[in-house]
């Protein structure tokens, strides 16, 4: 009769092996780690940081402002501007203000408005959302899941 124990030992090695990959689908799969909320606004701030890098970043890279220093999109500049909340934000992208070009579809008058691509409303307002949540955060670096 053979021993068991060999038989045995590769056995264990071969659960023990399923281990970390197990316990990893558990994490992924885990309504704790993934709850629908995050993944959301995880892919909202994805898809705020690339529409600022295709309509911001010229002038308020970082969350400066290249053009007019005290009109930056740090907090304590949007709140000495009176521009600190979404819907003010939304306003002030819309339609301009002073040296900033309105990026709205329906921008008027037509010397305020950028002379480039107009943005939907929605993508305003998930610009705003980014802007006043890395304002909150003090602009930190936003990777890209492009990048």
């Amino acid at each position: 009769m053979q021993n068991p124990a060999p038989l045995q030992s590769k056995q264990v090695k071969f659960v023990k092996s399923l281990a970390p990959p197990f316990m990893a689908a558990m994490l992924v799969l885990s309504p704790i780690c993934n709850d629908p909320v995050s993944l959301a606004q995880a892919v909202d701030i994805q898809k705020g940081a690339s529409l600022f890098r295709q309509a911001c970043i010229g002038c308020h890279d970082g969350g400066g402002n290249v053009i007019q220093p005290g009109a930056a999109l740090f907090l304590k500049d949007l709140q000495r501007n009176g521009v600190d909340t979404e819907d003010e934000i939304y306003h002030v992208t819309y339609f301009g203000k002073g040296r900033m070009p309105g990026f709205g579809e329906k921008c008027t008058p037509r010397g305020q408005c950028t002379f480039g691509a107009r943005l939907q409303d929605e993508d305003i307002k998930l610009l705003a959302q980014f802007v006043k949540s890395q304002a909150d955060q003090g602009w930190p670096k936003i990777e890209s899941m492009e990048d």
